[in-house]
């Protein structure tokens, strides 16, 4: 016997895996501008004063 669809439940769940990921998602964006902020270099961007002996 099938079991009977849950779908109150089955909403709940995506809305509450929905807003984790908008959560991390901003949460990296956070991160990103606080780098950018202070001034951090990106890590794939070369280093300008490593180039000079």
């Amino acid at each position: 016997m099938a079991k009977a669809p849950n779908y109150q439940f089955e909403r709940r769940e995506r809305d509450r895996l929905k807003a984790n990921k908008a959560a991390d998602k901003a949460a990296a964006k956070r991160a990103q501008q606080d780098r950018a902020r202070d001034g951090a270099a990106p890590a794939d961007a070369p280093n300008s004063d490593s180039d000079n002996p």
